[in-house]
């Protein structure tokens, strides 16, 4: 029989709902696995991180070394932002024996620590993509995917996405067509999804530019309106190259950008919370064109305006 041990690091805060949810996973993805393709057994064990640095963990290291290493979400932030070196040279030491190393949500910040992420592409819950790229700018943050297997390192996106996690490594140790069917047994879909579709417009305004934030404010009420960099300067009474540069520091977008950031999700609310039409919809959050508006709508959300709607409406 083949087995496939998978440890589930505990730390404090973890979402405890995230590690038992994967054990039952991986629990029912054994029982599930046809008789014909051979038989496969994944395992779990759960290790406190305190082991770690007692040296319990690491003692049996050589005798139970497990293919896979989880780190889960969590639901407080009191661990992943500080520094764990004991935790960082461990799963530089797992890494380099071969083992696949997983986070899911705010783990990704552990698994940076580590130097592994380094120039290489990693995603986390999409509120947190702008913190993990300030705290780790080597890492190559793409917030828009929910899942991203980068051969030895695989991380996931937001406090569900253990579910995807779980599924990618069924379909990886045993087969895809075992994971479509964990999937149907689970009543969960197994296709390709993004975490942009989930992504929400936050725009930061406790950056401390007064002038910005008057802008943003007006923005919040005239974003339908035709809008120019330069109308936007000269109201700010600034030149455009410093308005520009101001923003971009304060925002972190272009003024184009948060635009259509700002459109596309009061668009999203209407999609949601409305039976108007796509056209309609469109030419009120200041697009004219509707077919410019699917294009922007598309490359932000990554689905139509239609299939916001059939996922997202009630």
């Amino acid at each position: 029989m083949k087995t496939i041990k998978i440890v589930i690091l505990l730390y404090p805060g973890v979402m405890r709902s995230a590690v038992e949810g994967l054990r039952e996973l991986f629990e029912l993805a054994s029982r599930l696995n046809p008789v014909e393709q051979g038989e496969l057994q994944f395992t779990v064990r759960l290790l406190d991180y305190t082991e770690l640095e007692q040296g319990e963990g690491a003692s049996n290291a050589e005798l139970d070394r497990p293919q896979v290493v989880i780190l889960p979400p969590c639901i407080t932030d009191q661990f992943y932002p500080t520094e764990q070196p004991q935790l960082a040279v461990w799963l530089r030491e797992m890494h380099g024996a071969g083992v696949l190393l997983c986070s899911v949500c705010a783990g990704a910040f552990i698994l940076a620590q580590s130097g592994l992420l380094n120039q290489r592409p990693a995603t986390t819950h999409w509120l947190l993509t702008e913190r993990l790229a300030q705290q780790f700018p080597e890492v190559l943050v793409d917030g828009n995917k929910i899942l991203i297997n980068d051969g030895d390192l695989i991380t996931a996106g937001g406090l569900m996405a253990w579910l995807d996690l779980g599924l990618e490594l069924v379909a990886q140790f045993a087969s895809p067509a075992l994971m479509r069917r964990l999937g149907k047994q689970l009543v969960v879909d197994t296709a390709p999804r993004e975490q942009r579709y989930y992504r929400c417009f936050i725009p930061p305004f406790s950056h401390g530019d007064r002038v910005i934030l008057k802008v943003q404010h007006s923005l919040q009420n005239t974003y339908q309106l035709p809008l120019t960099v330069r109308k936007l300067a000269l109201d700010s009474h600034l030149t455009e190259r410093t308005f520009l540069r101001r923003f971009v520091r304060a925002t972190g977008y272009k003024p184009k950008e948060y635009l259509q950031q700002l459109r596309i999700s009061k668009a999203c609310e209407a999609l949601e919370a409305s039976l108007d039409s796509v056209e309609t919809i469109s030419r009120r959050v200041g697009y004219d064109d509707v077919s410019a508006f699917r294009k922007v709508f598309i490359q932000i959300m990554g689905l139509t305006p239609r299939e916001f709607r059939a996922r997202f409406s009630r």
